[in-house]
């Protein structure tokens, strides 16, 4: 079986960051979330309905959504 030959893993998804969260406790989350204001850290969140997740996607990869977005039913 031959290597597989080397190259940049961030071409391979377009990913920027690969960040964890495992070790948190809920006391951690909420503390963290109690003081993010304070840090100046603000969430932005947008609601889709799942008949526009193409649409949204579309948004996205044109840099046009704004924090996060969540598709509901």
């Amino acid at each position: 079986m031959s290597d597989i030959p080397s190259f940049p893993y961030d071409i391979l998804w377009g990913e920027r960051h690969v960040l964890s969260v495992a070790n948190l406790t809920r006391a951690d989350g909420k503390e963290f979330l109690e003081l993010a204001p304070k840090a100046g850290i603000r969430t932005e969140i947008e609601s889709v309905e799942l008949n526009s997740a193409n649409e949204t996607l579309a948004r996205l990869k044109r840099g046009d959504v704004r924090g996060a977005f969540v598709l509901k039913p």
